[in-house]
């Protein structure tokens, strides 16, 4: 079956840290750009972070840059995301998806044609 898992959400408390895995069932990442989306409430979709197939090029969005690290483990088929400083504003549901496109503006990121989308994952960021 091919999917995404995400997994790795919670409870963090502001200043806190969380780390975000995305694994895939049924296919090989290393063919995709994978990146992170977030729905924050009251917003729209946004796209956080991206890395690129060879992990050699990462992309965040402007609110993130300096809190949060994407990486990817080949071997184990996953893409991270490590969340640092978080902020009761970085509060919502994750995404991993497949074949990323960032853009300068996160609302303005998007997946391709061929891409695919996890179920999504809470973080809540809260005292």
């Amino acid at each position: 079956q091919v999917q995404l898992v995400e997994s790795g959400g919670g409870l963090v408390q502001p200043g806190g840290s969380a780390r975000l895995s995305c694994a895939a069932t049924g296919f090989s990442l290393d063919y995709y750009d994978v990146g992170w989306f977030r729905r924050v409430p009251g917003k729209e979709r946004e796209g956080v972070a991206c890395v690129s197939t060879d992990g050699g090029t990462t992309t965040y969005e402007n609110s993130v840059k300096g809190r949060f690290t994407i990486s990817r483990d080949k071997a184990k088929n996953t893409v991270y995301l490590q969340m640092t400083s978080l902020r009761p504003e970085d509060t919502g549901v994750y995404y991993c998806a497949t074949d990323v496109v960032p853009s300068p503006k996160g609302v303005d990121w998007y997946v391709g044609a061929v891409g695919s989308w996890g179920q999504g994952i809470h973080v809540n960021v809260s005292s």
